[in-house]
């Protein structure tokens, strides 16, 4: 309780602001029990600075149980933000369907498996300078996906985008956005211009036999155990 409340307090100062729309728990907490942060929330939400609630990365049974909370206690809890994207669904088998009961939607990040689902890591070949691959502290999240199976299936996905009229990112961020549960995908760009081209995804509609290609094209290199969330 106390660490949220500093936390809340200290980011109003930093946004010069009264309140926050959205204030979410960056995954559970296990040493602490839900009830004391959930308590927490409901007291931020009732003087006015946080508006609505939620979470990250938090397992199906963990999101029904703070909701169930939430109801008790009158909090809008509204917002889950997992990882997601083409080659990560570990999701969609329990987060997913739990949240649409619970009215929560997914507010999803590394829509384009930190840069992996663009198609400039190609297989064979060493990691562009300047990319996530060869900085020390994002390569911890990359490496698991730069194997040479998932880079030439990732490689193939260039003509589905390019029949669709999309950068291989906009095919990416598209497919992010088509799940209903979706409701925003964070873009990690560092250049203007990368934002000015993702923004392009948003209205995107895929056809069921593009989605099906898809699959078909990444095959098992897809991770979807919910064990992984």
């Amino acid at each position: 309780r106390k660490h949220l409340f500093e936390s809340c307090e200290a980011s109003l100062r930093r946004l010069a602001t009264d309140h926050l729309d959205l204030y979410q728990a960056h995954r559970y907490d296990e040493s602490t029990p839900l009830e004391e942060t959930m308590l927490a929330y409901a007291d931020l939400v009732r003087q006015g600075k946080v508006l609505y609630v939620g979470v990250s990365e938090w397992t199906a049974g963990q999101i029904a149980d703070a909701a169930a909370l939430a109801r008790e206690l009158r909090v809008p809890l509204i917002s889950n933000q997992p990882q997601y994207s083409m080659l990560w669904r570990v999701i969609e088998a329990e987060v997913v369907p739990t949240c649409e009961r619970e009215g929560i939607g997914q507010i999803v990040w590394s829509p384009i498996a930190q840069g992996v689902l663009t198609g400039k890591y190609k297989p064979g070949q060493p990691a562009p300078a300047g990319s996530r691959a060869t900085d020390q502290q994002g390569s911890t999240f990359i490496n698991r996906m730069l194997t040479d199976d998932v880079l030439t299936r990732v490689q193939q996905l260039g003509p589905v985008a390019d029949d669709c009229g999309l950068s291989m990112a906009q095919l990416s961020i598209a497919w992010v956005l088509q799940n209903d549960n979706v409701s925003a995908a964070i873009i990690g760009a560092t250049r203007p211009e990368q934002v000015v081209e993702n923004v392009k995804a948003a209205g995107v509609r895929l056809e069921p036999a593009v989605l099906t290609r898809i699959d078909e094209i990444l095959g098992d290199v897809v991770k979807r155990d919910p064990a992984l969330t």
